[in-house]
Protein backbone atom coordinates (compact mmCIF):
# COMPACT_ATOMS: atom_id res chain seq x y z
CA UNK A 1 0.00 0.00 0.00
CA UNK A 2 1.02 3.67 -0.28
CA UNK A 3 1.99 3.95 3.41
CA UNK A 4 4.33 0.97 3.15
CA UNK A 5 5.82 2.26 -0.10
CA UNK A 6 6.60 5.66 1.44
CA UNK A 7 8.32 4.03 4.42
CA UNK A 8 10.86 2.10 2.31
CA UNK A 9 14.49 2.64 3.29
CA UNK A 10 15.82 3.08 -0.25
CA UNK A 11 19.50 2.91 0.75
CA UNK A 12 18.99 -0.40 2.55
CA UNK A 13 16.87 -1.70 -0.33
CA UNK A 14 19.57 -0.73 -2.82
CA UNK A 15 22.24 -2.56 -0.81
CA UNK A 16 20.04 -5.66 -0.65
CA UNK A 17 19.20 -5.53 -4.38
CA UNK A 18 22.88 -5.07 -5.23
CA UNK A 19 23.85 -8.10 -3.12
CA UNK A 20 21.36 -10.23 -5.05
CA UNK A 21 21.92 -8.65 -8.50
CA UNK A 22 18.34 -7.37 -8.57
CA UNK A 23 18.81 -3.61 -8.90
CA UNK A 24 17.33 -3.45 -12.39
CA UNK A 25 14.10 -5.28 -11.65
CA UNK A 26 13.75 -3.46 -8.31
CA UNK A 27 14.00 -0.15 -10.18
CA UNK A 28 11.17 -1.25 -12.47
CA UNK A 29 9.06 -2.18 -9.43
CA UNK A 30 9.73 1.13 -7.68
CA UNK A 31 8.87 3.11 -10.80
CA UNK A 32 5.63 1.16 -11.10
CA UNK A 33 4.86 2.24 -7.53
CA UNK A 34 5.61 5.86 -8.39
CA UNK A 35 9.06 6.02 -6.78
CA UNK A 36 11.95 7.41 -8.83
CA UNK A 37 15.26 7.06 -7.05
CA UNK A 38 18.44 8.27 -8.73
CA UNK A 39 20.61 5.33 -7.67
CA UNK A 40 18.07 2.77 -8.87
CA UNK A 41 17.43 4.67 -12.12
CA UNK A 42 21.16 4.72 -12.86
CA UNK A 43 21.47 1.02 -12.00
CA UNK A 44 18.58 0.22 -14.33
CA UNK A 45 20.25 2.16 -17.14
CA UNK A 46 23.54 0.35 -16.57
CA UNK A 47 21.75 -3.02 -16.51
CA UNK A 48 20.09 -2.30 -19.85
CA UNK A 49 23.38 -1.07 -21.30
CA UNK A 50 25.19 -4.22 -20.17
CA UNK A 51 22.54 -6.54 -21.61
CA UNK A 52 22.82 -4.77 -24.96
CA UNK A 53 26.63 -4.88 -25.00
CA UNK A 54 26.77 -8.54 -23.97
CA UNK A 55 24.19 -9.45 -26.61
CA UNK A 56 26.16 -7.64 -29.33
CA UNK A 57 29.43 -9.27 -28.29
CA UNK A 58 27.75 -12.68 -28.06
CA UNK A 59 26.57 -12.36 -31.66
CA UNK A 60 30.11 -11.52 -32.77
CA UNK A 61 31.50 -14.53 -30.90
CA UNK A 62 28.81 -16.85 -32.28
CA UNK A 63 29.44 -15.65 -35.83
CA UNK A 64 33.11 -16.52 -35.46
CA UNK A 65 32.31 -19.93 -33.93
CA UNK A 66 30.09 -20.62 -36.92
CA UNK A 67 32.86 -19.64 -39.35
CA UNK A 68 35.31 -21.90 -37.51
CA UNK A 69 32.78 -24.80 -37.46
CA UNK A 70 32.86 -25.07 -33.66
CA UNK A 71 29.68 -26.30 -31.97
CA UNK A 72 28.33 -24.17 -29.12
CA UNK A 73 25.33 -23.53 -26.86
CA UNK A 74 24.52 -20.26 -24.98
CA UNK A 75 23.76 -20.89 -21.31
CA UNK A 76 21.88 -19.54 -18.30
CA UNK A 77 21.31 -15.78 -18.15
CA UNK A 78 21.81 -15.17 -21.86
CA UNK A 79 18.68 -17.28 -22.42
CA UNK A 80 16.73 -16.45 -19.25
CA UNK A 81 16.87 -12.68 -19.80
CA UNK A 82 14.49 -13.05 -22.74
CA UNK A 83 11.79 -14.55 -20.51
CA UNK A 84 11.57 -11.47 -18.28
CA UNK A 85 8.96 -8.81 -19.18
CA UNK A 86 11.45 -6.03 -19.99
CA UNK A 87 15.07 -5.54 -21.05
CA UNK A 88 17.32 -5.00 -18.03
CA UNK A 89 15.13 -6.81 -15.51
CA UNK A 90 17.37 -9.88 -15.54
CA UNK A 91 20.94 -8.77 -14.82
CA UNK A 92 23.96 -10.92 -15.67
CA UNK A 93 27.56 -10.68 -14.55
CA UNK A 94 28.82 -12.49 -17.64
CA UNK A 95 27.92 -14.41 -20.77
CA UNK A 96 28.24 -18.21 -20.56
CA UNK A 97 28.64 -20.42 -23.62
CA UNK A 98 29.22 -24.17 -23.75
CA UNK A 99 31.75 -25.05 -26.48
CA UNK A 100 33.34 -28.07 -28.09
CA UNK A 101 36.07 -28.83 -25.52
CA UNK A 102 38.33 -30.18 -28.25
CA UNK A 103 38.37 -26.75 -29.91
CA UNK A 104 39.19 -24.65 -26.83
CA UNK A 105 42.50 -23.46 -28.33
CA UNK A 106 40.69 -22.29 -31.46
CA UNK A 107 38.12 -20.50 -29.32
CA UNK A 108 40.94 -18.72 -27.48
CA UNK A 109 42.35 -17.51 -30.79
CA UNK A 110 38.91 -16.26 -31.82
CA UNK A 111 38.38 -14.38 -28.55
CA UNK A 112 41.78 -12.71 -28.81
CA UNK A 113 41.05 -11.68 -32.40
CA UNK A 114 37.79 -10.11 -31.19
CA UNK A 115 39.70 -8.01 -28.64
CA UNK A 116 39.18 -10.11 -25.51
CA UNK A 117 41.87 -10.49 -22.86
CA UNK A 118 42.49 -14.05 -21.66
CA UNK A 119 41.83 -14.06 -17.90
CA UNK A 120 42.03 -17.84 -17.34
CA UNK A 121 42.69 -20.63 -19.81
CA UNK A 122 43.04 -24.37 -19.32
CA UNK A 123 43.16 -24.19 -15.54
CA UNK A 124 39.48 -24.87 -14.89
CA UNK A 125 36.47 -26.39 -16.65
CA UNK A 126 35.73 -22.99 -18.19
CA UNK A 127 37.95 -20.38 -19.77
CA UNK A 128 37.46 -16.73 -18.84
CA UNK A 129 37.77 -13.74 -21.19
CA UNK A 130 37.19 -10.02 -20.69
CA UNK A 131 36.71 -7.10 -23.06
CA UNK A 132 36.16 -3.57 -21.78
CA UNK A 133 33.93 -2.08 -20.66
CA UNK A 134 31.74 -4.92 -19.30
CA UNK A 135 32.04 -8.05 -21.45
CA UNK A 136 32.91 -11.01 -19.22
CA UNK A 137 32.69 -14.28 -21.13
CA UNK A 138 32.99 -17.79 -19.72
CA UNK A 139 33.49 -20.48 -22.34
CA UNK A 140 32.58 -23.78 -20.71
CA UNK A 141 34.18 -27.08 -21.62
CA UNK A 142 31.76 -28.91 -19.31
CA UNK A 143 28.40 -28.13 -17.74
CA UNK A 144 29.24 -29.73 -14.40
CA UNK A 145 32.95 -30.11 -13.81
CA UNK A 146 32.92 -30.74 -10.08
CA UNK A 147 33.09 -34.46 -9.27
CA UNK A 148 32.10 -33.70 -5.64
CA UNK A 149 28.53 -33.65 -6.98
CA UNK A 150 28.79 -37.23 -8.21
CA UNK A 151 25.27 -37.68 -9.59
CA UNK A 152 25.29 -34.37 -11.44
CA UNK A 153 28.81 -34.99 -12.73
CA UNK A 154 27.76 -38.36 -14.09
CA UNK A 155 24.46 -37.03 -15.46
CA UNK A 156 26.19 -34.31 -17.50
CA UNK A 157 29.31 -36.28 -18.41
CA UNK A 158 28.11 -36.66 -22.03
CA UNK A 159 26.29 -33.36 -22.39
CA UNK A 160 26.42 -33.28 -26.19
CA UNK A 161 24.05 -36.25 -26.43
CA UNK A 162 21.35 -34.22 -24.63
CA UNK A 163 21.47 -31.24 -27.00
CA UNK A 164 19.15 -30.35 -29.86
CA UNK A 165 20.46 -28.81 -33.08
CA UNK A 166 19.27 -25.25 -33.80
CA UNK A 167 17.28 -24.74 -37.00
CA UNK A 168 18.65 -21.33 -37.94
CA UNK A 169 22.42 -21.94 -37.90
CA UNK A 170 24.99 -24.65 -38.61
CA UNK A 171 26.72 -25.29 -35.29
CA UNK A 172 24.46 -23.97 -32.53
CA UNK A 173 22.58 -26.21 -30.09
CA UNK A 174 19.98 -25.79 -27.36
CA UNK A 175 18.26 -27.76 -24.62
CA UNK A 176 14.67 -28.88 -24.78
CA UNK A 177 12.41 -26.84 -22.49
CA UNK A 178 12.49 -29.70 -19.96
CA UNK A 179 16.25 -30.17 -20.10
CA UNK A 180 16.84 -26.43 -19.72
CA UNK A 181 14.81 -26.52 -16.51
CA UNK A 182 16.76 -29.54 -15.25
CA UNK A 183 20.02 -27.70 -15.94
CA UNK A 184 18.71 -24.54 -14.22
CA UNK A 185 17.92 -26.68 -11.19
CA UNK A 186 21.27 -28.49 -11.35
CA UNK A 187 23.22 -25.24 -11.55
CA UNK A 188 21.29 -23.72 -8.66
CA UNK A 189 21.66 -26.86 -6.52
CA UNK A 190 25.42 -26.95 -7.14
CA UNK A 191 25.75 -23.44 -5.74
CA UNK A 192 23.07 -23.82 -3.05
CA UNK A 193 24.75 -26.91 -1.58
CA UNK A 194 28.24 -25.43 -1.60
CA UNK A 195 28.54 -21.64 -1.18
CA UNK A 196 24.85 -20.72 -1.32
CA UNK A 197 22.88 -18.89 -4.00
CA UNK A 198 20.78 -15.75 -3.94
CA UNK A 199 17.32 -14.45 -4.65
CA UNK A 200 17.96 -13.95 -8.37
CA UNK A 201 18.15 -17.72 -8.88
CA UNK A 202 14.83 -18.14 -7.11
CA UNK A 203 13.30 -15.43 -9.29
CA UNK A 204 14.61 -17.22 -12.40
CA UNK A 205 12.73 -20.32 -11.28
CA UNK A 206 9.54 -18.33 -10.77
CA UNK A 207 9.77 -16.69 -14.21
CA UNK A 208 10.56 -19.97 -15.98
CA UNK A 209 7.89 -21.98 -14.16
CA UNK A 210 5.24 -19.34 -14.84
CA UNK A 211 6.10 -19.38 -18.52
CA UNK A 212 6.71 -23.08 -19.24
CA UNK A 213 5.79 -25.43 -16.39
CA UNK A 214 2.23 -26.19 -17.49
CA UNK A 215 3.44 -27.38 -20.88
CA UNK A 216 6.40 -29.47 -19.69
CA UNK A 217 6.44 -33.26 -20.13
CA UNK A 218 6.06 -34.08 -16.44
CA UNK A 219 6.90 -37.79 -16.78
CA UNK A 220 10.14 -37.03 -18.60
CA UNK A 221 10.95 -34.23 -16.17
CA UNK A 222 10.37 -36.43 -13.11
CA UNK A 223 12.58 -39.16 -14.57
CA UNK A 224 15.44 -36.80 -15.41
CA UNK A 225 15.31 -35.02 -12.05
CA UNK A 226 15.50 -38.41 -10.35
CA UNK A 227 18.45 -39.47 -12.51
CA UNK A 228 20.25 -36.24 -11.65
CA UNK A 229 19.50 -36.56 -7.93
CA UNK A 230 17.48 -33.34 -7.90
CA UNK A 231 13.93 -34.47 -7.15
CA UNK A 232 13.68 -33.28 -3.55
CA UNK A 233 15.56 -30.00 -4.10
CA UNK A 234 13.56 -29.11 -7.22
CA UNK A 235 10.21 -29.53 -5.50
CA UNK A 236 11.19 -27.51 -2.43
CA UNK A 237 12.87 -24.81 -4.50
CA UNK A 238 9.95 -24.51 -6.93
CA UNK A 239 7.35 -24.36 -4.17
CA UNK A 240 9.35 -21.70 -2.32
CA UNK A 241 9.69 -19.60 -5.49
CA UNK A 242 5.99 -19.78 -6.33
CA UNK A 243 4.78 -19.07 -2.80
CA UNK A 244 7.25 -16.26 -2.19
CA UNK A 245 6.63 -14.31 -5.38
CA UNK A 246 2.90 -15.01 -5.38
CA UNK A 247 2.92 -13.56 -1.83
CA UNK A 248 1.66 -16.67 -0.07
CA UNK A 249 2.44 -17.68 3.50
CA UNK A 250 5.56 -19.82 3.89
CA UNK A 251 5.86 -22.79 6.21
CA UNK A 252 8.75 -23.12 8.66
CA UNK A 253 10.94 -25.20 6.33
CA UNK A 254 10.43 -22.71 3.51
CA UNK A 255 11.28 -19.77 5.77
CA UNK A 256 14.49 -21.51 6.81
CA UNK A 257 15.41 -22.14 3.17
CA UNK A 258 14.62 -18.53 2.28
CA UNK A 259 16.76 -17.19 5.13
CA UNK A 260 19.69 -19.24 3.84
CA UNK A 261 19.17 -17.82 0.34
CA UNK A 262 18.82 -14.26 1.62
CA UNK A 263 22.06 -14.57 3.57
CA UNK A 264 23.93 -15.95 0.56
CA UNK A 265 23.86 -13.08 -1.92
CA UNK A 266 24.08 -13.81 -5.64
CA UNK A 267 27.29 -15.81 -5.50
CA UNK A 268 27.17 -17.35 -2.05
CA UNK A 269 29.38 -16.69 0.96
CA UNK A 270 32.63 -18.01 2.33
CA UNK A 271 30.93 -18.87 5.62
CA UNK A 272 28.38 -21.07 3.87
CA UNK A 273 31.12 -22.75 1.86
CA UNK A 274 33.08 -23.69 4.97
CA UNK A 275 30.00 -24.78 6.91
CA UNK A 276 28.66 -26.91 4.06
CA UNK A 277 32.04 -28.52 3.41
CA UNK A 278 32.60 -29.43 7.05
CA UNK A 279 29.04 -30.71 7.43
CA UNK A 280 29.31 -32.99 4.39
CA UNK A 281 32.75 -34.25 5.40
CA UNK A 282 33.10 -34.17 9.20
CA UNK A 283 36.74 -33.38 9.89
CA UNK A 284 39.04 -31.50 12.22
CA UNK A 285 40.08 -27.94 11.49
CA UNK A 286 43.59 -29.12 10.58
CA UNK A 287 42.17 -31.74 8.21
CA UNK A 288 40.06 -29.07 6.55
CA UNK A 289 43.08 -26.79 6.01
CA UNK A 290 45.16 -29.65 4.59
CA UNK A 291 42.30 -30.68 2.29
CA UNK A 292 42.28 -27.16 0.82
CA UNK A 293 45.98 -27.50 -0.04
CA UNK A 294 46.19 -31.16 -1.10
CA UNK A 295 43.27 -31.94 -3.41
CA UNK A 296 42.11 -35.49 -4.18
CA UNK A 297 43.01 -36.60 -7.70
CA UNK A 298 39.36 -36.57 -8.82
CA UNK A 299 39.19 -32.83 -8.08
CA UNK A 300 42.54 -32.19 -9.72
CA UNK A 301 41.27 -33.78 -12.93
CA UNK A 302 38.15 -31.60 -12.96
CA UNK A 303 39.43 -28.32 -11.54
CA UNK A 304 42.97 -28.28 -12.88
CA UNK A 305 43.02 -29.95 -16.32
CA UNK A 306 46.39 -28.31 -17.05
CA UNK A 307 48.08 -30.10 -14.13
CA UNK A 308 46.18 -33.29 -14.94
CA UNK A 309 47.41 -33.21 -18.54
CA UNK A 310 50.98 -32.39 -17.47
CA UNK A 311 51.22 -34.91 -14.62
CA UNK A 312 54.90 -34.25 -14.04
CA UNK A 313 53.83 -30.89 -12.60
CA UNK A 314 51.41 -32.40 -10.04
CA UNK A 315 53.91 -32.10 -7.13
CA UNK A 316 53.82 -28.33 -7.72
CA UNK A 317 50.04 -28.04 -7.43
CA UNK A 318 50.02 -27.67 -3.60
CA UNK A 319 52.64 -24.91 -3.99
CA UNK A 320 50.47 -23.26 -6.65
CA UNK A 321 47.45 -23.36 -4.32
CA UNK A 322 49.43 -21.90 -1.40
CA UNK A 323 50.75 -19.06 -3.60
CA UNK A 324 47.22 -18.44 -4.85
CA UNK A 325 45.99 -18.34 -1.25
CA UNK A 326 48.70 -15.82 -0.31
CA UNK A 327 47.79 -13.61 -3.26
CA UNK A 328 44.18 -13.68 -2.09
CA UNK A 329 45.25 -13.00 1.47
CA UNK A 330 42.03 -11.26 2.54
CA UNK A 331 39.91 -14.22 1.45
CA UNK A 332 42.37 -16.73 2.94
CA UNK A 333 42.40 -14.96 6.32
CA UNK A 334 38.60 -14.75 6.28
CA UNK A 335 38.35 -18.47 5.48
CA UNK A 336 40.76 -19.39 8.28
CA UNK A 337 38.77 -17.28 10.75
CA UNK A 338 35.56 -19.00 9.65
CA UNK A 339 37.14 -22.43 10.07
CA UNK A 340 38.35 -21.60 13.57
CA UNK A 341 34.82 -20.54 14.57
CA UNK A 342 33.37 -23.93 13.66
Amino acid sequence: DSVRVKSIDLKALYAFAEAHTLRGITAFALEHAGIHDRAFTEAKGLAIRKVIILSMEREKVINELEKAKIWYMPLKGSILKDYYPALGMRESADCDILIDPLRADDVKAIMKTLGFKVEDFGMFDHDVYFKPPVSNFEMHRKLIGDSKHEKLYSYYYDTKSRLIKDNDNNYGYHFSTEDFYVYMTAHEFKHYSSVGTGLRSLLDVYVYVRKFYASLDKDYLARELENAGLTEFEEKNRMLAMRLFDVQELNEEEREMLNYILSSGTYGTLEHEVQNTMRKNPQSKLQYILSRIFLPMSEVKDKYPFFWTHKYLLPLLPVHRVIKAVRKSKRTIAELRTVMKQ
